[in-house]
């Protein structure tokens, strides 16, 4: 599988992609494979705040349901409503337009806690060994 090399990923298989203050979150391709087809997204509304950490929304696949965590505290200025409708965009480009939200940070010294590309391809090759 291939990770961006220029985003940021957390151990519950998240990544992060930063422009300025906005923080745009995702679901890593290791992370949709595992679940296989989504059929269901679930998504916060703009303006809910949340604490690095905190579940935002809830990936439902033909095996399993998913609770997805926010990476960094701040306030979700935009959640991709289009995976209301075409869930299968997760799958289909999970580090492009299966992307889930964009949140304004608030604490953006949290991100250096996130792990790198090396980093995350090593973390998962430990996984899935």
């Amino acid at each position: 599988m291939a990770y961006p090399d220029d985003r940021s990923y957390s151990k519950d298989h998240e990544w992060v992609s930063v422009d300025g203050d906005t923080v745009t979150v995702g679901v890593t391709e290791y992370a949709q494979a595992q679940l296989g087809d989504i059929v269901y997204v679930e998504l916060p509304k703009a303006g809910e705040k949340f604490s690095k950490g905190d579940t935002f929304g809830v990936l439902e696949s033909v095996k399993a349901v998913s609770d997805c965590y926010i990476p960094v505290s701040g306030t979700i200025v935009e959640a991709n409503d289009s995976l209301i409708e075409s869930p299968e965009r997760v799958n289909d480009d999970a580090h492009g337009e299966g992307w889930m939200v964009k949140i304004e940070a608030t604490d953006k010294a949290e991100l250096d806690e996130l792990m790198n590309h090396d980093q995350y391809e090593a973390f998962v090759k430990e996984e899935t060994a």
